[in-house]
């Protein structure tokens, strides 16, 4: 299933198709579009290049690294994340390699990796879905993360699935229209009080 966005001004057709939904099929991913996945989180941009991000993956081929991975997911997330052939966790080094200061860009900096990797999904046909909704001290304990490491968002990546294997509420969410804010709410122009005088549609 696609859903592309519908845009107030045109956009590269990647970012429009890009979405997150809960439907997955069980086919799995090719182990040559999972090393393409990580070969585009690689070359995200980072504060001083430093490339703070690590990611944990488990797939299906692999059932204890996998379960080990669903075990961390919050119940909510676990009742449809369980389809996806693929759950990963990024994870964020949260002091800079060079002289141990604090990095207080790596959260970002992971969240840029873990984007281009959501996009390069799209690219080759597969979806991918962040999450919240797990049980960091868990993965903590459970994939050994070191001192020193955050784990900042779990990741279900697969291929679309039909709706219809969700329940009835899920199944809403994943037919509604998706919905953003306008770039009025979310841009000032010289400060923070000026919205842009910019249509909306």
């Amino acid at each position: 299933m696609e859903k592309p966005a519908e845009t107030h001004s045109p956009i590269h057709d990647l970012l429009r198709r890009r979405w997150s939904p809960r439907a997955f099929s069980e086919r799995m991913v090719e182990p040559e579009k999972l090393r393409s996945l990580f070969e585009a989180a690689r070359w995200a941009p980072s504060s001083s290049n430093e490339q703070p991000w690590q990611f944990v993956v488990g797939t299906k081929a692999d059932p204890p690294a996998y379960d080990r991975l669903l075990a961390c997911l919050k119940e909510n997330n676990k009742k449809w994340a369980f389809r996806a052939p693929v759950l990963l966790l990024s994870v964020a080094r949260m002091n800079f390699e060079e002289d141990g200061t604090p990095n207080r860009h790596a959260w970002h900096d992971t969240g840029m990796a873990a984007l281009s990797l959501s996009l390069q999904a799209t690219a080759m046909g597969l979806v991918a879905h962040q999450m919240a909704g797990f049980d960091r001290e868990m993965a903590r304990v459970e994939l050994k993360i070191p001192a020193g490491y955050e784990p900042v968002a779990m990741i279900a990546v697969g291929y679309s699935g039909d709706p219809a294997i969700l329940d009835e509420r899920l199944r809403q969410r994943e037919l509604a229209s998706r919905e953003r804010k306008s770039v009025r709410e979310i841009v000032s122009i010289g400060r923070w009080d000026v919205p842009p005088d910019w249509p909306t549609d």
